[in-house]
């Protein structure tokens, strides 16, 4: 019985319910079918034709522009229709204040979905319409990936001149919306760019009268820093990295050129896939060149000046007195000054000594002077021995034969000796074209060391020119780029955030 009675008052409440919607539904097509009796969307809800329409504009960052306007021949008394204070109709069927987006890049005027029009029952007509805009904005890539952009949505009647349409910034509160509003339940970061400015106002282009329609236009801005963390991990540290390796191909030797220049054209091979990389995320444009092209073109010019250089230092290296002569300006310069200036020890041997004969250079060491005076040595010991008879029969001389030698000077003596003993002469002739052979082994031998030297030499010096030379560019070219920062006002002239208190 209990359960009976139960289920009877449910049942009750139920057809309370539907019987209470039937009343609501029929008032509120009472009310829509009282309103729009002679209603024309096509006519502005103005009372006079002078009189001006104002349309409240906001954005918001959902996709989504609100218009807001009021009509007087839609409002009512709610309390004649059951209380009701909003109702809502269809776009088509109310007048509309035709506002588009005036810089799009596609040309469709048209919204995302034609959302249905609020009406309040004072006469203040509220659309929502979700969007997705898509602008024309001027793109400088100057400092990319350092940059920022500075985005613009203009937004003008395309049917109402501004006597008969007052576009204004949407108001709340009491406090105009001087700002692209941000919805945080449904804004996500984005992961490239950093929102740093949003203004909103509207502009009065001077140049054009009232009765046209760029007299008016509300602007949006969206002023936004690229995060370039994405391209400093993946295009410029590897790039920096493996243009690094080829400054290493100073330290093989200087007669090692093959090595040396395979290591250098195969960074520059690496750095033509980054640039081909580059070439595909930078927009095309040949008005600027981005930060980050210039650098890889530095890069570049670099290692092709040290592959360069590495040709030159071969050709130095594997040079021989059959084919060059080494100047004494050369020498000095190569191997006394730029040691010296490198914070080394003078690389020219201190017992060699230069000698200027009929204009031409002799190089003499010490040990080619101790081959000279041994064989005058030699020549001499056997004078001494002459004094004695029993060696001077020993050796068959006669005592005549040994007078008429001269022995003041060791050519004199030579001479004598020639006379006296044509084997002796044999053998003297014999010992100076093995030391006349000897020295020229070791002047050539001294001379391909010195060009080996010189080649060194312009190794290090370059070494340490590229070494300054690509941190310089380095730091310089990115530098530029750290310090191209979003200003800190939207507008130049104006200390004025235009964000929101809250």
């Amino acid at each position: 019985m209990a359960l009976h009675s139960l289920g009877i008052f449910f049942g009750f409440l139920t057809a309370l319910g539907t019987l209470t919607n039937l009343v609501v539904c029929n008032e509120e097509s009472e009310l829509i079918s009282d309103l729009f009796k002679g209603y024309n969307k096509n006519i502005r809800p103005a009372d006079h034709p002078e009189d001006k329409v104002q349309v409240m504009i906001k954005l918001t960052l959902t996709n989504l522009i609100s218009l807001q306007w009021s009509d007087y021949r839609l409002a009512w008394n709610e309390s004649n229709y059951h209380g009701i204070q909003v109702i809502r109709v269809p776009y088509n069927t109310v007048w509309l204040p035709d506002i588009v987006l005036e810089n799009n890049i596609d040309g469709q005027f048209d919204v995302a979905y034609y959302a249905n029009v609020l009406i309040s029952s004072d006469g203040w007509m509220y659309w929502l319409p979700p969007a997705i805009y898509r602008s024309t904005c001027a793109i400088e890539i100057t400092y990319f990936p350092f940059d920022y952009q500075n985005c613009t949505l203009v937004f003008r009647s395309q049917t109402y001149s501004a006597n008969e349409l007052d576009l204004i910034l949407a108001t709340e509160n009491g406090k105009i919306f001087e700002w692209v509003h941000i919805d945080p339940a449904a804004f996500t970061e984005n992961g490239e760019w950093a929102i740093v400015h949003r203004p909103a106002r509207k502009m009065i282009n001077t140049r054009y009268s009232p009765d046209d329609l760029e007299y008016q236009e509300i602007m949006f801005n969206l002023i936004i820093q690229r995060k370039p963390l994405f391209y400093i991990i993946n295009i410029i540290l590897p790039c920096s990295l493996i243009s690094s390796l080829v400054v290493l191909a100073y330290f093989l030797p200087a007669q090692a050129g093959g090595q040396k220049l395979t290591v250098s054209i195969s960074v520059l091979l690496a750095q033509t896939v980054f640039l081909f990389l580059i070439a595909q995320k930078v927009p095309e444009t040949s008005l600027s060149v981005p930060l980050i092209g210039k650098y890889l073109i530095f890069v570049m010019s670099v290692t092709t000046l040290i592959a360069t250089n590495q040709i030159v230092v071969l050709n130095y290296s594997l040079r021989s007195p059959s084919t060059h002569i080494m100047s004494h300006t050369v020498k000095h310069l190569f191997l006394e000054m730029v040691p010296r200036f490198l914070g080394m020890s003078p690389l020219v041997d201190d017992s060699e000594v230069t000698a200027e004969v009929n204009g031409l250079k002799e190089r003499r060491r010490s040990s080619f002077g101790l081959m000279q005076r041994a064989e005058e040595y030699v020549l001499k010991q056997p004078r001494s021995e002459m004094m004695f008879d029993k060696q001077r029969e020993r050796h068959g001389l006669t005592r005549s034969i040994v007078n008429n030698i001269d022995v003041s000077s060791t050519a004199n003596l030579y001479k004598s000796l020639a006379q006296a003993a044509p084997e002796i002469k044999q053998c003297v002739d014999a010992c100076n074209f093995i030391a006349e052979s000897k020295r020229q082994q070791n002047d050539i031998g001294s001379e391909i060391e010195s060009w080996v030297l010189i080649g060194k030499m312009i190794d290090k010096v370059c070494f340490w020119a590229a070494i300054l030379l690509f941190i310089i560019g380095t730091v310089g070219i990115f530098l530029t780029g750290h310090f191209n920062q979003a200003p800190e006002f939207p507008f130049p002239g104006e200390n004025k955030k235009y964000v929101s208190d809250i």
